[in-house]
């Protein structure tokens, strides 16, 4: 198994100003946070980062969260010059930022596009105010228009928007007005995403009493095809089961992760995947400070099994619409092809017309059918290698 030196990083801020209904992600409310000592904790962490396993180059940055942008304008300026301190980012790299509306004023914003952020990502959900308000959102539809005037002031055109479907109370109707509204903002790129219940959240509570109403799985499905044909018949291009964007405006970022790419995390509870091992970082923002005193904050770490690596290819890489090539697998696995490792199991999914294969480009890709099917096709590469 072949793995080159990470061209791209990921950096967790785990701030919010609240915690919505639905979020396990790895955030805690801002009110009371040690944000400065964070950002003291995340250079040391750089430091220490780039001594253990240098970078070559950078192409793509992401920064997620959390939401990045409750960071001040001082404290955004500092946090994005020690990334260029520590990385050598390329001048084309794509930068990204996620940003929830409300949170970026003028000054927020050109300390971002000073310290070279060149595309954001706001989380919008929903352009339902009562819909907002039910899944804990505490930003409104005025709050997301004004939000992307001011990117658009500010000189930033790499714009995309999260939406969600499947929430509960939200019928195809309200999303079909939902992504409306979204696709008259005339943005370059679009995400969106199903509902899933995790564990840890107020909506699991909720759903384990059965006072949580969600639609059925089949309104669920009518709602996806509802998104794809809208967006679709917009002219954005479905690249990625739940991606959407005009051609040249794909993520770069998350490109690297459907391919199986190396990437750096840093970051309380960031993943990294370097040199053949997967880490995870200590969650806890006090934990996670105190502990990158001493060393890296990495809670805990593996080296990827080179069959787990060949699923693992399969299953992000059918993510995306184009498909795996088995060029592409041979460079990650010299010596071995995608016939040779799942022959049989490609085999079934093109009798069920769920994949097709180019022969001529080499490629597997999802079908048409397939799309809606997605988890029952990465499902099917899962531990077949002897």
């Amino acid at each position: 198994m072949q793995q080159s030196t990470p061209q791209a990083l990921y950096i967790h801020i785990p701030f919010c100003t609240n915690k919505c209904f639905y979020c396990d992600f790895n955030s805690y409310v801002l009110q009371g946070q040690p944000v400065d000592d964070y950002l003291d904790a995340l250079e040391r962490e750089m430091a220490e980062t780039v001594r253990h396993q240098p970078p070559a180059r950078i192409s793509t940055v992401f920064v997620g969260g959390g939401t990045p942008t409750v960071l001040t304008p001082t404290q955004m300026t500092r946090f994005l010059a020690a990334i260029r301190k520590y990385f050598p980012i390329d001048e084309d790299a794509e930068f990204s930022m996620e940003a929830n509306p409300g949170t970026t004023d003028a000054d927020k914003l050109a300390a971002m596009k000073a310290g070279g952020v060149n595309r954001i990502s706001f989380g919008v959900q929903s352009f339902d105010n009562q819909l907002l308000s039910r899944i804990g959102r505490i930003h409104d539809v005025d709050d997301v228009y004004r939000s992307i005037d001011n990117a658009r002031a500010a000189g930033f055109t790499n714009l995309s928007i999260d939406l969600m479907f499947g929430l509960p109370g939200q019928t195809e109707e309200t999303l079909r007005d939902s992504i409306e509204r979204a696709l008259a903002l005339d943005l370059p790129h679009y995400s969106l995403y199903g509902l899933k219940v995790e564990e840890n959240t107020l909506f699991h509570k909720l759903y384990e009493r059965n006072e949580l109403v969600l639609p059925s799985e089949e309104d669920e499905l009518a709602m996806y095809l509802t998104i794809m044909e809208q967006l679709t018949g917009a002219g954005r291009n479905q690249y990625e089961i739940s991606n959407f964007a005009l051609p040249g405006y794909e993520s770069r970022h998350n490109t690297t992760y459907w391919r199986n790419e190396a990437y750096y995390g840093l970051g309380a509870g960031a993943h990294g995947y370097v040199d053949g091992v997967r880490h995870m970082n200590i969650r806890g923002v006090q934990p996670y400070i105190d502990a990158t005193r001493n060393r890296l904050p990495i809670l805990e770490q593996r080296p990827v099994e080179e069959a787990e690596a060949m699923e693992d290819f399969m299953m992000v890489g059918l993510r995306l619409l184009e498909g795996v090539t088995e060029a592409d697998f041979s460079r990650q696995f010299p010596g071995h092809t995608i016939q040779s490792k799942f022959g049989p199991a490609i085999q079934r999914l093109v009798d069920e017309k769920l994949l097709q294969h180019d022969a001529a480009a080499g490629s597997y890709r999802l079908t048409a059918e397939g799309i809606p099917l997605g988890n029952e096709v990465f499902g099917a590469f899962i531990g077949v290698i002897a």
